[in-house]
């Protein structure tokens, strides 16, 4: 069955040439990037660590908050306790980019993720460039050859690499490359749909000694004690968190759920 990720990863690949083209001034502009946050630290600490995420729409939400205020959300988000940041940047799609990745970086004290679709290390240069600490790669949208590349390269760059897998398909494949970071999306790359029995299922298949992180469906303290009581030490929540009337207290909220 086709992806829903499809028509995404084609706009991605339709402007990646730019991007490689650059990629010798993406790497030369991340030796002057301020120097990365410790994104596998901050979801190591104690306790349940929390990604927020900064979205302004999606294609299974739709718009959600066009007009957001990346730095101002971003802060409410780390006033309630966040441990991390996750920043959109693909434009097409979810209306982001790196300057609200920029933004972020540059209002807050944790490390930001870069959530976008990545096919080459061109984009990773430039995430560095940008001051991402950290990068998302997706299992189901690269092959093992690629994926070990990736994160390769993301090593020397000095980012970390969150390794997304939503099956236990793909938690078997990324086992074996043995990442730091694994994340496991509840959403259904084939239909959207989201079930947190995918990451309480999928747990006793991911590498021994990596940070797991549940993405996705996440929108109470009762899920977060879900994903905790599974064995996760993280959760990345997105759209709940941005459409809360109070940021800052929706994450203080999730993490009171954790151990």
């Amino acid at each position: 069955m086709p992806l829903m990720l499809d028509p995404i990863v084609s706009s991605v690949r339709a402007r990646l040439g730019e991007t490689i083209e650059r990629a010798g001034q993406w790497r030369r502009d991340s030796l002057a990037a301020e120097p990365p946050r410790d994104f596998a630290g901050a979801l190591a600490a104690p306790g349940l660590s929390v990604i927020a995420e900064i979205k302004r729409r999606s294609p299974s939400a739709g718009p959600i908050d066009l007009d957001l205020d990346p730095a101002s959300q971003a802060s409410a988000y780390e006033s309630g306790g966040a441990s991390a940041m996750s920043v959109l940047t693909e434009p097409d799609h979810f209306g982001g980019s790196l300057a609200d990745l920029g933004a972020v970086r540059g209002a807050v004290a944790i490390p930001v993720l870069r959530k976008d679709f990545m096919l080459h290390e061109a984009q990773i240069w430039q995430a560095r460039a940008a001051g991402a600490d950290a990068i998302l790669l997706i299992a189901a949208i690269l092959d093992d050859d690629t994926l070990a590349s990736l994160m390769g390269v993301a090593a020397i760059a000095g980012v970390a690499a969150l390794v997304e897998v939503h099956t236990a398909v793909e938690a078997r494949r990324v086992a074996d490359l043995d990442p730091a970071i694994v994340g496991v999306n509840n959403r259904d790359l084939t239909t959207f749909r989201v079930n947190l029995a995918t990451a309480e299922t999928l747990r006793p298949l991911l590498p021994a000694g990596a940070i797991c992180v549940g993405e996705s469906g996440v929108s109470s303290p009762v899920g977060a004690a879900r994903m905790a009581a599974a064995g996760y030490d993280a959760i990345l929540v997105g759209e709940v968190a941005v459409r809360s009337a109070d940021p800052s207290a929706f994450i203080a909220s999730l993490k009171e759920a954790g151990p």
